[in-house]
């Protein structure tokens, strides 16, 4: 496959991805009461977080593999079973003690534990496709995702439960797991199994947990601690406002996916630096004019969205869509420091991550759910100020170094 037809895919893929993410959210969003799709959320929410665990675990060393075809199919093999085997180690146990609590909540987390295996399996099989350099694959399997899920849930009432909506959620996955699972069965087919590499000490999956940990799971548990401390409408509040943005996340990715090769051929680091910084202030421009565009949107074709949802989500738009201008410059930066020092992004995540945290705490102590959104907003200020204050400091530290050819000519001298 061509570069430029294996980017295509690897882009398309990733926007049907999240795509697939988002319409989920607006189908329960449309066919639930406003406390049901609360419910519903926090459950998604547990969710989101353990895809994110799972994929950089597996998923991230995955497409770091290197070496012949055989050895990487073999590791996306690997990866593979190991998913399925720890998603259900993860996912029985949830389920059997959600069981045995009350409440509408505890009865969707069951179904997720059920569904648990399916949904992470699936994922997994799109850094194995991404691994073997077959991102068509990968499209395929996300494309037919897609269509069942939606399918699946048009078909539903509305007013059902979360745990209803969650069950179909998750089986919906299934012809797509199992058409991935063929593909992949046709290049990885009798390599060996080799799942203690992903156990030993020094794996590389660790560090990007810890990463991943720090750099956007501590957001969303605090959410979802708020909603367990506080109300649970402040997550279906905060996760319908979010929403609204999700195209904005894909540009994001891949902005951090692809553009560092980009970049790359670029000549010296001050070009791509001063093209980084362009790119943010597109990427933050664009963030602008959604926020504008779904402001003017009527109350009509809001509640066609969202439902009940809506009237709370519009009014955190200002707030969500600051926060997201915000997060794109933030983005930016980070995808700087990464071309020009690559250690000295853990200890921007996992300050400003913290400080993020802090600030939707306050911000709710003080005035409820708006006050959250916009201590999410100064958080990504900060993180944003941070990041380009550092790019800053390894440019100026970089151009007060001497010219080793100058030196060199004067020590001669």
């Amino acid at each position: 496959m061509r570069a430029r037809t294996a980017i295509a895919c690897s882009v398309a893929d990733q926007g049907v991805a999240a795509l697939t993410n988002i319409l989920v959210l607006v189908a329960a969003a449309r066919l639930s009461t406003v406390a049901g799709f609360a419910r519903f959320s926090a459950v998604y929410l547990v969710f989101t977080v353990l895809l994110g665990v799972f994929g950089a675990y597996t998923g991230q060393p995955l497409v770091l593999r290197r070496g012949g075809d055989e050895e990487r199919a073999g590791a996306c093999r690997s990866a593979v079973v190991f998913t399925l085997l720890a998603a259900t180690a993860a996912g029985v146990p949830l389920a059997a003690v959600c069981l045995l609590l009350p409440g509408d909540t505890a009865r969707a987390l069951v179904m997720l534990g059920l569904v648990l295996p399916v949904v992470l399996g699936q994922d997994t099989m799109r850094y194995a496709f991404s691994t073997l350099r077959l991102p068509h694959a990968a499209l395929a399997g996300d494309t037919l995702r897609l269509v069942c899920v939606l399918g699946a849930l048009a078909v539903q009432p509305y007013g059902a439960g979360a745990a209803r909506l969650v069950l179909v959620w998750g089986l919906s996955a299934l012809p797509a797991l199992l058409l991935s699972a063929v593909l992949l069965h046709r290049r990885a087919a009798g390599t060996p199994l080799r799942m203690r590499v992903l156990l030993r000490r020094g794996y590389l999956g660790r560090r990007f947990v810890v990463e991943f940990g720090v750099g956007n799971a501590a957001g969303q548990l605090s959410v979802l601690g708020l909603g367990a401390v506080g109300s649970p409408l402040v997550v279906g509040a905060l996760r319908g406002a979010t929403t609204l943005f999700g195209p904005l996340n894909v540009l994001y990715t891949s902005a951090t996916g692809f553009g560092p090769p980009l970049l790359g051929r670029l000549d010296g680091e001050r070009r791509r630096v001063r093209a980084t910084a362009a790119l943010a202030a597109v990427l933050a421009a664009t963030a602008v004019a959604w926020t504008i565009v779904l402001s003017l949107l009527p109350d009509a074709a809001g509640r066609q969205l969202l439902g009940d949802t809506w009237p709370t989500a519009a009014a955190l738009l200002p707030a969500t869509g600051s926060q997201y201008a915000a997060m794109a410059v933030g983005t930016c930066g980070l995808l700087a420091l990464r071309m020009l020092d690559p250690r000295t992004t853990l200890s921007v995540q996992v300050v400003f991550s913290l400080l993020a945290v802090a600030l939707l705490a306050g911000g709710y102590a003080l005035a409820g759910v708006p006050g959250a959104a916009w201590g999410l907003c100064l958080g990504s200020v900060c993180k944003a100020v941070a990041t380009w204050t550092r790019v800053a400091r390894l440019r100026r530290r970089e151009d007060a170094r001497p010219d080793p050819v100058s030196a060199d000519a004067a020590g001669s001298a």
